[in-house]
């Protein structure tokens, strides 16, 4: 099992930026890779960019591209979510998670979920 803490969220206005940080314990030689997904209000869940965790490369949403980074601290066990230009259509839950393979990297099927995380911005 690997457990993942989020923090980070909260309420902030139009163009700000906030960070997320989510921080894994347990079995934490199993992540493969790590995600984070978000949900907004009255919708479903959809990805918003991805770290493997050795290499570092990234993948991104096409909303997420050129706003957001993911980065991590492999020595700290912890994954970011910088959020720059925020907009009121990104408010929703962030949700950290982990892959464990490449297969289920690819298929974004991510086996632990963090317990997410609320992002409010206002206009």
């Amino acid at each position: 099992q690997v457990q993942l803490v989020e923090s980070g969220g909260g309420l902030v206005q139009a163009g700000d930026s906030l960070r997320l940080s989510c921080t894994a314990s347990g079995r934490t030689w199993s992540i493969y890779a790590m995600g984070w997904f978000r949900q907004p209000p009255g919708e479903e869940r959809e990805f918003v960019a991805a770290i493997l965790w050795s290499e570092g490369a990234t993948d991104y949403a096409d909303f997420a591209r050129g706003r957001f980074t993911i980065s991590r601290d492999r020595a700290e066990n912890t994954s970011y979510l910088q959020m720059n230009s925020l907009k009121p259509e990104d408010t929703a839950v962030y949700y950290c998670a982990v892959a464990t393979g490449p297969t289920a990297f690819l298929k974004k099927e991510y086996v632990y979920w963090g317990q997410g995380s609320q992002v409010t911005v206002s206009s």
